[in-house]
């Protein structure tokens, strides 16, 4: 910074600047802990993930499940293939269209559940946040999301263009 109180751009390619990186490093924190928390369930944090969604939606397509998760079909299906032979879900091909393949809890995924109920509330305590901070939080996250989700990225990588050939 000088002394004006501005960031001169050379500062803005400091990696302690970088939001992305942030986010990247509270990322791969979240899943340390949540590897240590969700180790006496048998699960990865992955697939923690698929079984809320399963939970909380009942039986779904794979493409529903990769949609809410934002993973396409190569990362979901081996998520799926070992759950699947742990027997916390199960998958099974539409008769309507074979292309089409849905999945739901089995009985011990749905027993699964009752074990988890204390996940959420242990996440919360390590944080050492307050449930109104992760709240906002989550809420800001949240609309930061759906602000990269809502840029037109065709437009920006050809805005990139045409300012790298000026």
């Amino acid at each position: 910074m000088d002394t004006t109180g501005t960031v001169r751009d050379e500062d803005f390619l400091r990696l302690d600047h970088q939001i992305c990186f942030s986010l990247h490093a509270a990322s791969r924190a979240f899943n340390g802990v949540y590897r240590v928390v969700l180790k006496e369930l048998g699960l990865t944090y992955p697939q923690y993930l698929v079984m809320l969604v399963l939970w909380e939606h009942g039986e779904l397509p794979v493409k529903r499940i990769g949609a809410y998760l934002r993973l396409d079909s190569g990362t979901l299906s081996p998520l799926l293939k070992r759950l699947e032979a742990a027997g916390y879900v199960e998958r099974r091909r539409s008769p309507q269209d074979e292309r089409s393949v849905t999945v739901r809890a089995t009985g011990a995924g749905a027993a699964l559940r009752e074990r988890a109920l204390g996940v959420p509330r242990r996440i919360t305590e390590v944080t050492g946040l307050g449930l109104d901070e992760i709240r906002d939080l989550r809420a800001r996250l949240d609309a930061l999301t759906s602000a990269l989700d809502a840029l037109d990225l065709d437009a920006l990588e050809d805005a990139e263009a045409v300012e790298a050939t000026t």
